[in-house]
């Protein structure tokens, strides 16, 4: 019976959650892989291979990626490292036993839909002499590729080998068009955002940074058209700028990327009065975009062509610094018509008070006075001292969300995310051990 119990308590282990193989951390054990290394650092293919529980990764020694780099786009080389990570685990003794000897197995640069046809799949073959042999899958691909030696195995998650050649075809590596961000964005359904870009002169400074590291989160037509959504046509164009700047890194991150930061992220808003940071909230493939003030999902990635990454989001990201505590821009009073968001709608008029009713409150300050980076709460009575300055407003989850503590700061918010994933699992495993123990004595 004491054994009976044992295994109930190692198998309730198995709800709390582990830590995921990490790729670059594995390879910086093998100098001979530095320079394929250091590219799946660059390309952010590293992130998409940490993402998925099975994958095998052929990589190949620096002489024979330096060969393939040589003038080469980063996008076209992450195409390449793509084709090489396999959505499947081999180890050598399934490369050498492949049913008829022959098999396609598919590759992260499948799942882009990105890949003409099947050729996102790579064919593996078993070869006279014992010898295992990559092509591509597209018809009359030469085996230049041969598996060398097996480099790290994690039964089942996770397989490292090497191959003697890169697996390419025609057009993989091909350097991609320059991209038109406005018609991009237009394309997919952010003309609003294209047009205030443009007209605030922002999309320049977008343009200046695509070349070294740019990420930009695009709010949905939609998105401007919400309730309660602030009219940004009516702030000072000061404060547009810093609002525009919010929704973009300077820095490459596509999604596989985001869902692994802790921690603030930087915009480009940053470095001046007030943080205008960002924070990710992940729940599953979901990734969610905590500004203090509000949450906004991303919902589809509209390019990733490294280093520049476009990704669409479904509201507007509203920085604490500007509207936490104090009234939008559109409860400030009547707005003037945008010519992007149709007729302002006057608010309704308040009702007279009576007589011997308390004297009103003060205004609230506007937006700009918050650009500090402090947030002001209402007073809740008349005559009382306005409250003090707070750094932290509520966190605007999704309904399926626990509840946000108010003083929690981003990175105890993610905190409380993983603790609210293990928490119950941990839990559970306790009491059933304290159980099992007392039924032991």
């Amino acid at each position: 019976m004491a054994f009976y119990h044992l295994l109930i308590c190692l198998s309730l282990t198995l709800l709390i959650p582990t830590n995921s193989h990490n790729i670059t951390a594995i390879l910086d054990n093998f100098p001979e892989y530095s320079t394929y290394n250091s590219y799946l650092s660059q390309t952010k293919v590293c992130d998409e291979i940490n993402s998925h529980e099975t994958v095998t990764c052929l990589v190949l020694p620096n002489s024979a990626m330096s060969s393939l780099v040589s003038k080469q786009s980063l996008a076209g080389i992450k195409n390449a490292l793509r084709l090489l990570s396999l959505l499947d685990y081999f180890d050598p003794q399934k490369l050498h036993d492949l049913t008829r000897g022959t098999t396609l197995t598919t590759t992260l640069y499948q799942t882009t839909g990105n890949a003409p046809g099947n050729l996102g799949f790579v064919n593996i073959t078993n070869l006279r002499g014992g010898r295992v042999g990559f092509a591509s899958a597209k018809p009359g691909s030469a085996f230049d590729a041969t598996y060398t030696k097996s480099v790290k195995q994690i039964p089942y998650n996770l397989s490292v080998l090497e191959i003697s050649a890169p697996i390419t075809f025609p057009g993989l590596m091909d350097a991609p068009a320059p991209s038109n961000l406005t018609a991009l964005l237009e394309k997919a359904g952010c003309k609003i955002f294209a047009s205030l870009i443009s007209s605030s002169g922002v999309l320049k400074m977008y343009e200046s940074a695509m070349d070294k590291g740019f990420t930009l989160f695009a709010p949905n037509d939609d998105a401007f058209k919400a309730d309660g959504v602030p009219d940004l046509t009516t702030m000072s164009s000061a404060d547009l700028v810093t609002v525009l700047q919010y929704h973009a890194l300077p820095s490459y991150k596509p999604k596989a990327s985001l869902k692994t930061t802790k921690g603030a992220i930087a915009t480009m808003a940053s470095g001046g009065p007030g943080n205008y940071d960002l924070s990710v909230i992940t729940h599953g493939d979901d990734v969610s975009l905590d500004t203090g003030v509000d949450t906004s999902r991303v919902a589809s990635t509209v390019l990733d062509d490294t280093p520049t990454c476009v990704l669409t989001i479904d509201s507007i990201l509203l920085p604490s610094e500007l509207f936490g505590g104090a009234p939008t821009p559109s409860a400030r009073g009547p707005l003037a018509p945008s010519p992007l968001l149709g007729p302002a709608t006057a608010p309704a008029p308040e009702e007279a008070a009576p007589s011997d009713a308390p004297a009103a409150e003060a205004p609230a300050p506007s937006p700009k006075s918050s650009k500090s980076g402090k947030k002001k709460k209402a007073s809740p009575h008349a005559h009382s001292p306005p409250a003090p300055p707070d750094d932290s407003s509520p966190e605007a989850a999704p309904s399926d969300a626990p509840a946000a503590d108010e003083s929690a700061t981003p990175d105890d918010k993610g905190a409380a995310a993983m603790r609210s994933i293990a928490g119950p699992a941990s839990l559970l495993f306790g009491s059933v051990c304290m159980i099992v123990t007392l039924g032991l004595v």
